[in-house]
């Protein structure tokens, strides 16, 4: 039977073998009990060497890696990942899981991007986990999971009131006594079997409550605790000493993570561009201004609207597409420089979007209207989609002047000496740009 830690590490199994681990120090050492088990998976894949996991920490970049490359590589092999689903490596799975919350907590705020791809990757090899098992033990490991995860014996359904206002597990997917959740047969039959008279009880309670809810269930409630582990680590990180092996993982992190995920940018250009005035092509994001720089890193509640909607929609959709705005006296639409609205849709609205997810908390969760604002500013009227029958209805709004976002945006601008001079992002993002590609020639 698959370990109760490998689909939950924050179990009492899981904190007993973290208690078990030791030195922190052998996060780094070669492992070569891991070697071996990772090059022994049944269909695992190792086109060359740098495939397999030689330690922990490297166990740890692997598994950010993967959920990287799952989320975004349209080309992702996932027999090069299979060890992930080996359960014979429970123990350094869990030990990397534990590893990487404390490395994650104290380097990444808890609604950034990294921290809820950490977050929800655990779902995911949650899922991945319980596919490969028999119905009859994934149902028995999920029932002694969940028990163990109850407080007093009971789920409260608010417990869920995240995973239901995301939409994507409805009340009426619940049976519910009495404000809990009836999850396990043993439940369903104290409470309904009278209910039925020609019916198996049995029966019904495959078909009203069934595996694939539970399973649902089970991962948002390890999601959520382990959301809740990492707000523990991190306040508890500025009373104790961080170990020096965590502090260093997480520095690495820091770069690992934007490094990977920017492979998969559609809407950034490599180094290189045009010399002379800048013109339409890839967004360069090491030639953005601050404000600009720090709108895409996430934007906190307050701010988040006329961050997202205001400054970086049209800042976004200016430089993609016509940076010389401001020394043109023509009236422009974006289908006039984008016809089939590809650059608009697969660059521009990517690009906003992933910001709008990084804010915290994200954007379109509490306010999908926003989408539609969006949409508005980039000239295609009150619609859900840019839709080329619609364009025309707004208006294609310029970026704003540095002198409103001081004004309505004032924790955005942080000015450095590529601001000097300027009174618009727009123009700062010219003249960096060009730098950047004329040093990028020399």
């Amino acid at each position: 039977m698959s370990e109760i830690s490998f689909i939950n590490p924050l179990s009492n199994e899981g904190k007993e073998i973290i208690r078990a681990y030791g030195d922190l120090n052998q996060l780094n050492k070669e492992d070569e009990s891991l070697i071996e088990e990772v090059t022994r998976t049944p269909n695992q894949k190792i086109s060359d060497d740098t495939i397999i996991p030689k330690s922990y920490k490297d166990f740890a970049l692997k598994r950010i890696q993967w959920a990287i490359e799952k989320k975004n590589n349209k080309n992702y092999v996932q027999n090069e990942y299979e060890y992930l689903i080996n359960d014979e490596l429970y123990k350094y799975d869990v030990v990397t899981f534990h590893v990487l919350c404390q490395a994650i907590a104290i380097q990444f705020n808890l609604g950034s991007r990294e921290t809820r791809l950490f977050i929800e990757s655990q779902a995911t090899l949650i899922h991945e986990r319980l596919a490969k098992l028999t119905p009859s033990l994934r149902e028995e490991l999920i029932d002694e999971i969940l028990d163990e995860i109850k407080v007093d014996g009971t789920i409260k359904w608010m417990s869920l009131k995240d995973v239901i206002s995301s939409k994507k597990l409805k009340l009426s997917d619940l049976l519910i006594e009495n404000g809990n959740i009836i999850l396990q047969q043993d439940e369903f039959l104290d409470n309904y079997e009278s209910e039925f008279i020609d019916r198996s009880p049995e029966r019904m309670y495959n078909i009203l409550v069934g595996d694939s809810v539970k399973e649902l269930i089970l991962s948002r409630l390890i999601m959520q605790k382990t959301e809740e582990y990492l707000e523990r680590i991190k306040n508890m990180s500025t009373r104790v000493e961080i170990h020096p092996t965590i502090l260093e993982l997480s520095e690495e992190l820091k770069e690992f993570i934007p490094t990977e995920i920017s492979k998969y940018n559609q809407y950034y250009e490599g180094s290189g561009g045009i010399y002379g005035s800048v013109q339409a092509g890839k967004l360069n994001p090491d030639a953005f201004p601050p404000c600009i720089q720090n709108t895409v890193n996430g934007v906190s509640s307050g701010g988040r609207n006329d961050a997202i909607v205001l400054l970086l929609t049209s800042f976004a959709s200016y430089a993609r597409l016509y940076p010389m705005i401001f020394a043109s006296d023509e009236t422009i639409k974006v289908s006039d420089l984008d016809p089939d609205l590809t650059i608009t849709e697969n660059e521009i609205l990517p690009l906003i979007f992933d910001a709008a997810d990084n804010c915290t908390p994200p954007l379109f969760e509490d306010q999908p209207q926003e989408k539609i604002n969006i949409i508005s500013k980039l000239g295609f009227g009150m619609h859900e989609k840019v839709d080329i029958n619609h364009e025309g209805e707004t208006k294609w709004y310029t970026p704003m002047s540095c002198e409103k976002i001081k004004l309505h945006l004032p924790q955005l601008c942080k000015p450095d000496k590529s601001c000097k001079g300027i009174n618009n992002p727009l123009s700062c993002y010219g003249r960096k740009k060009f730098q950047l590609d004329k040093k990028a020639k020399d």
